[in-house]
């Protein structure tokens, strides 16, 4: 899949602090806009504040209804600012305050491997669904440990660096695509396909701009705070809530990101997946 230069520009306008989110999400964005999300009422479970939605839905010229939940009351409040929202709850996945079998369709867009115990919200997914209803998962999986480089510093071993990384990224799970089919068969749910996505190299060039951005001010936190929690001391969240970098600036910016990186490398090997599956209608 070739990278789309344009999206990419769009990320890093509107994530000017974050050249590194804005990277791997302005891959991630382009798959789940291909992935044939549905007309209806949507959950966005894991909303944030809102700017992934809105991204993704522009890229598709569509304006979509959504109710969105997210645990955050920063972000939920940033996110009221998007009218395609009809409702917006500051709570877990866990426990959606919404109506048994409500919504035509789910999106979680890297959300899903920040929840330590995710049963739970599969479970209430499967609950609000409709019958036929659809859900699109984007999650990192086994593949991305693989696919890092590892530390620069030397004498750092592997493991260490890994177990370091996801407690900055907050990483609690890798599921492989075995794990998400007897999840979702648990809790009533079928998986339909999955598309993997961030190969090696495209892997290892967020990695390094990882290191520049996020993974300097988690080191120079020693390791006390998470990114978002250093963004907001810093102003910089508030910074991507308001204000865009110049569209030219951008441009040359995500230039500068993908060099060299023309074509996304959709490996055997992904660093993530897009799960995309249906609570089945009744036989």
């Amino acid at each position: 899949m070739k990278i789309d230069k344009q999206l990419m520009t769009e990320f890093v306008a509107r994530y000017p602090a974050q050249p590194a989110t804005a990277f791997w999400r302005g891959i991630e964005i382009d798959v789940l806009a291909r992935a044939g999300i549905p007309e209806g009422l949507g959950l966005d479970l894991g909303c944030g504040d809102g700017i992934l939605t809105d991204i993704l839905f522009k890229r598709m010229n569509r304006t979509p209804r959504l109710v969105g939940i997210d645990p955050d009351p920063l972000e939920t409040d940033a996110a009221r600012k998007y009218t395609f929202y009809e409702r917006i709850h500051t709570v877990g996945g866990n426990a959606i305050p919404e109506e048994a079998a409500t919504f035509d369709y789910a999106i979680s867009n890297s959300v899903l491997e920040h929840i330590p115990d995710l049963e739970p919200v599969i479970t209430e997914l499967g609950r609000v669904l409709k019958p036929g209803g659809k859900f699109f998962f984007t999650v990192p999986c086994p593949g991305f440990h693989e696919n890092l480089s590892g530390s620069v510093l030397p004498g750092v071993p592997r493991d260490k660096y890994l177990s370091e990384l996801d407690k900055r990224l907050a990483h609690f799970n890798y599921l492989a695509e075995q794990d998400w089919n007897a999840i979702c068969e648990r809790n009533g749910l079928k998986v339909l396909s999955f598309s993997g996505y961030l190969g090696e190299r495209t892997t290892q060039r967020w990695e390094s701009l990882s290191r520049m951005t996020g993974g300097l001010l988690h080191t120079l936190s020693a390791g006390r705070r998470r990114p978002i929690e250093i963004q907001r001391a810093l102003k910089l969240r508030a910074l991507q809530n308001s204000t865009m970098m110049p569209e030219p600036v951008a441009r040359l910016l995500a230039g500068v990101i993908t060099s060299g990186l023309d074509w996304e490398d959709n490996s055997d090997r992904p660093s993530c997946l897009l799960v995309i599956g249906e609570r089945p209608c009744a036989s």
